[in-house]
């Protein structure tokens, strides 16, 4: 790739996740016409992560949780690249894709969120499986298939029983969420292996604390757990793994819990680039100002997962949300442009409207606007909420359209390849 020859100003944005994409979307309909918009990401596509366990449970198509940038964007330019390192003196982003290239910005935004950890437990990379990519989610349905295709030749009872063993490490939104879809799928498909019975399929949730769902009330927490545990899934609390091996999670009393397939849904990095000396760094993750800007460099501003922002709103850092990524991305909008118009910009406020969790059998539990909600209500609810929020006309038709379709039929239980012509 060739430099590029700054005959116009440049806004840079590093990331094309949630916040990057929008923020993309939403500056170039108010930057003038002499500034050029470049969105570098390693992947041309936003993922909707809140649908990802929905992929694990067959409940949607993998393609219906993402969304190709260029179609949620006009003016900006997408590169799909790697970025290397940044030269703040110079100014310049350098890249590479096949070629190494190089791009001057005026305005530069980290929006470059976050990936999975998986070296904060011992064996935690050699034996689970993260759920953080589309790709992850694909991966761990086509080994809960391969487990039950696996159980229902084997000859032996007991090991036909651990090989439908499930544990989670995790009881946030991502773990529950995953625990539902899971069931869910069991149930369904486990009419059509002869061998395997629904009673000897197992799933298991370890949570370090002493409720599920933190993010939520203590009262919905816990009656998460209860219907969890109706309905056979196993919780364990104040549970923290100390390391995994092949098939089992130890804990840190000793206690070791089996399972052929571990789903991990905690721990998270930072992108490196947002390791830099040159940045105010603190947990891994870039401290802004209260509008997005960063202290002491000119011109950089960071959002989403991989920044800490603070909420004027109630004095706190935003979590990590797709719910305050959009906001952030909104609000940043309006700041990078009062700026370069030479006006005051403002602190980032927003107070939440809730929080919703799904959590199988068409049920969910919900907190919107201080009243808390669960069952078939919520459930509706969370889906409608995500729906609206999910990127594109196109894609939410065909959300739309899986959602109900999956109502009336089982679950596609196709063990999925990913080999070439060729391969063993």
């Amino acid at each position: 790739m060739t430099q590029d020859k700054q005959t116009t100003k440049n806004l840079v944005i590093i990331g094309g996740g949630f916040a990057g994409s929008t923020l993309a979307a939403k500056i170039e309909k108010q930057l003038p016409k002499e500034w050029e918009i470049y969105l570098l990401s390693k992947t041309n596509f936003v993922t909707y992560n809140p649908l990802l366990p929905e992929v694990v449970g067959a409940s949607v198509l993998p393609s219906h949780v993402q969304a190709p940038v260029r179609q949620m964007v006009k003016r900006t330019r997408i590169r799909m690249v790697t970025v290397d390192h940044i030269d703040y003196e110079q100014r310049k982003v350098f890249y590479h894709n096949n070629e190494p290239g190089e791009l001057s910005f005026d305005e530069l935004v980290f929006a470059a969120g976050v990936a999975a950890n998986t070296t904060m437990i011992p064996g935690l990379h050699e034996h689970t499986l993260p759920l953080k990519t589309v790709g992850d989610a694909l991966q761990i349905r086509r080994q809960v298939i391969e487990r039950l295709e696996q159980a229902t030749i084997h000859p032996d009872a007991v090991r036909r029983k651990q090989l439908t063993s499930f544990v989670i490490i995790g009881g946030g939104f991502s773990g529950v969420e995953v625990a539902g879809e899971l069931e869910d799928f069991l149930c369904s498909a486990q009419r059509y292996y002869k061998n395997v019975r629904k009673q000897d399929c197992c799933i298991t949730i370890l949570h370090g604390t002493d409720r599920l769902l933190p993010e939520l009330t203590e009262k919905l927490g816990k009656k998460t757990e209860n219907i969890f545990k109706k309905r056979g899934i196993t919780i364990k609390l104040n549970a923290r793994a100390s390391s995994v091996e092949n098939e089992k999670v130890i804990l840190s009393d000793g206690e070791v819990i089996e399972g052929a397939t571990i789903i991990c849904t905690i721990g998270t990095a930072t992108h490196s680039l947002c390791q830099s000396d040159k940045l105010p760094i603190e947990r891994g993750k870039i401290v802004t100002q209260p509008d997005m800007s960063v202290e002491g460099i000119d011109g950089i501003w960071a959002l989403g997962d991989c920044a800490l922002v603070p909420n004027a709103q109630d004095g706190k850092l935003c979590p990590p949300t797709a719910q305050f990524a959009d906001r952030q991305a909104k609000f940043l909008a309006k700041n990078i442009v009062a700026k370069l118009k030479g006006k005051a910009t403002r602190s980032f406020s927003y107070k939440p409207v809730g929080m919703l969790a799904s959590i199988g059998h068409n049920k969910a539990v919900a907190e919107i606007y201080g009243f808390r909600l669960s069952g078939l209500i919520a459930f509706m609810m969370w889906r409608g909420i995500y729906l609206l929020k999910v990127p594109t006309l196109a894609r939410k038709i065909r959300l739309f359209l899986e959602w109900n379709w999956t109502m009336f039929f089982p679950p596609d239980i196709a063990h999925m390849g990913f080999k070439r012509t060729g391969e063993d």
